[in-house]
């Protein structure tokens, strides 16, 4: 291809006005799927924003479960810690309603509070009666007495 000089402003229109046009159908080409791809958009956006309520809605839903499931799982804590310090207590000789007082965080110190409790709590030794519980039945001479004896009441 051979150089040509370029004399008339109307030959440098032409020259640049056919740049133009080649420019222009380069745009033409390379962008014509925008009307698709804005479309594509407005629908990825639109269920974007359907998913996100949904989402959030879940999220409403589902927000009073953990902290019914972090209640659940304090109560049953408590449950344990109560059955094992009941269970502590009797093993130790304390009585039940002393069970609660017992102070530890685990078995080990819960035990070790049970035998202190246990040294200060008076354990009650069965008394044997004072006077013998079954009636006198016999008919000897001395039943008569003996049964009064039995009836006086002391002052």
């Amino acid at each position: 291809m051979t150089f040509k000089t370029i004399e008339t402003q109307e030959e440098l229109d032409q020259i640049i006005q056919g740049r133009l046009d080649r420019q222009k159908e380069s745009l033409v080409k390379q962008y014509s799927d925008y009307d698709d791809l804005k479309k594509q958009v407005s629908t990825l956006t639109n269920e974007n924003t359907s998913l996100q309520s949904t989402i959030s809605k879940s999220k409403e839903k589902y927000a009073d479960y953990d902290q019914n499931i972090e209640n659940l799982n304090s109560k049953i804590s408590g449950y344990e810690t109560a059955n094992l310090k009941t269970k502590i207590a009797l093993e130790n000789g304390l009585p039940y309603d002393l069970a609660d007082r017992l102070v530890g965080d685990d078995e080990e110190s819960l035990k070790a509070d049970a035998e202190r409790l246990a040294g200060f709590v008076k354990k009650d030794d069965p008394v044997p009666p004072l006077k013998d519980p079954e009636p006198n039945t016999g008919s000897d001479e001395n039943s008569a007495y003996k049964n009064l004896i039995d009836n006086l009441e002391g002052e």
